[in-house]
């Protein structure tokens, strides 16, 4: 839209161009206050017009241009008996496990098993040459058969005494002494009987067999070798069946948990049992992340302090039957079953990491944004419980902090509904557009739990506001 000036000032232009000397800045400001003033100040109501009448056609938020408050998801903060799910580091062991050691010394003739198979007690694992042995059993049964020689001749010698004693026809003496010589020649019979089992049992280990039943570990000691006293171990057995799963409770969370669990804070499954163990159900979480496909029990808590870790040692038992965990693995032990009551709990992605320690943003009933600093207790299943900073009926925002994160911003408060991912996670998608729900900053995975949401956008926090 352009204004034609008046023919007067048109020609009037022109004679100053004409008759004016070289352009300075003093000239061309006195022409612009002369010349230009007049002619923005007569369009401007044109174009004001012009703007205004654009603007309300074509403007996406309405008379004069102005965005509407920005769509945020957010959270009805409810009272409610939260799960707790407490997890520690562990390490996987048999429940049985036993070294296999020659009870005998000898040369090592073969092994009689394979390495690594699982076999079941008495199962003959090695044999050492028996040659020895069996001439030591031999002379044994040897000198227990003279032994019960001079025990009949004794017996004999005795009984034809016994009869002439009566008739005064020998000594008191001489019948006493044959009955001492029965006597001394039963108990000779007895040690040889004994030496002779003992050579019978040494014959006997030399075959060694598995003590328990369970799954053999590598050879020790090769064909041929000499086995001897000091050097007899030969190889292992471990039982996985059930596996064993050793962890360690910290003292600073024995303690924490204590104390909620005497003030009524926490709930824990069952009554301590004569081992001192709870009736948590224990999940295993394998280094890939997996979790195994069955549940076992607690069955030992130590009544003390390990001086050496600081740490109260604990150990769960878990059904192995197809061997899938091994002795040794590293594992995280999750604790389930313990719950907590009236706990106010926020979803993962709701909080943030301020350089003042965690914080919220809730939703005013004026639809404002405050920014709320709260102390957060355990995280479960995609929540943080809110031990401080919250109330029962808030508003929490969720999801749509890139739009919305300034204190005091007005915005458009949606419920934030979370769905189910393929990979065990939670999305969320806004129940007034779920199609062109805004996408928020993605949370921050750590080790063994997420980390609040690192939104550094915010503004101010609430100390400096």
């Amino acid at each position: 839209m352009s204004i034609a000036p008046p023919s007067a000032q048109v020609n009037a232009f022109q004679n100053d161009l004409q008759t004016s000397s070289p352009v300075t800045t003093t000239s061309v400001s006195l022409w612009r206050q002369r010349w230009v003033a007049p002619f923005v100040v007569a369009a401007l109501p044109f174009a004001l017009v012009a703007c205004g009448k654009s603007g309300a056609t074509a403007g996406p938020g309405g008379p004069g241009g102005a965005m509407p408050p920005p769509q945020v998801a957010v959270i009805t903060v409810q009272s409610e008996t939260q799960p707790v799910e407490l997890e520690y580091t562990g390490q996987t062991a048999g429940s049985r496990e036993t070294e296999v050691r020659a009870r005998v010394a000898g040369i090592l003739q073969r092994r009689l098993y394979e390495e690594g198979a699982t076999v079941k007690a008495g199962t003959p694992l090695f044999q050492i040459d028996p040659a020895n042995f069996q001439t030591q059993a031999a002379s044994a049964d040897a000198a227990v058969a003279v032994a019960q020689a001079k025990v009949n001749q004794a017996r004999r010698d005795q009984a034809r005494l016994a009869p002439l004693i009566a008739e005064k026809a020998i000594s008191q003496k001489e019948y006493d002494d044959s009955k001492s010589a029965l006597e001394s020649g039963e108990a000779s019979l007895k040690q040889a009987q004994a030496q002779a089992n003992e050579a019978r049992l040494n014959l006997g280990y030399t075959k060694v067999v598995a003590p328990i039943t369970g799954t053999t570990g590598i050879v020790s000691k090769s064909d041929g070798s000499l086995v001897t006293a000091a050097d007899s171990l030969l190889t292992t057995i471990v039982q996985t069946n059930p596996m064993y799963v050793n962890f360690s409770i910290s003292e600073s969370d024995f303690l924490r948990l204590n104390k909620q669990l005497n003030a009524g804070q926490l709930n824990v499954p069952g009554k301590r049992a004569a081992n001192g163990s709870l009736g948590f159900t224990v999940s295993v979480k394998q280094a890939d992340g997996s979790i195994f496909a069955r549940t076992g029990k607690l069955n030992f808590a130590s009544e003390k302090v390990n001086p050496q870790t600081g740490s109260i040692d604990a150990r769960a038992e878990i059904p192995n039957p197809d061997g899938s965990l091994r002795p040794g693995q590293f594992v995280r032990v999750m604790l389930s079953g313990a719950s907590r009551p009236n706990t106010l709990a926020v979803p993962q992605r709701a909080v943030i990491d301020s350089p003042f320690g965690k914080m919220v943003f809730t939703v005013s009933p004026d639809n404002k944004l405050v920014p709320n600093p709260v102390e957060l207790g355990e995280w479960n299943q995609g929540k943080w419980a809110v031990t401080k900073g919250l109330k029962s009926g808030d508003r929490v925002l969720v999801d749509g902090f890139i739009k919305a994160h300034d204190p005091g911003m007005t915005v458009t408060p949606v419920p934030y509904v979370a769905e189910a991912k393929g990979n065990g996670e939670m999305g969320n998608k806004s129940a007034a557009a779920p199609a062109a729900a805004p996408a928020s900053a993605a949370p921050v995975a750590a080790e063994n739990k997420p980390k609040a949401l690192d939104v550094q956008a915010v503004s101010a926090s609430p100390a400096t506001k």
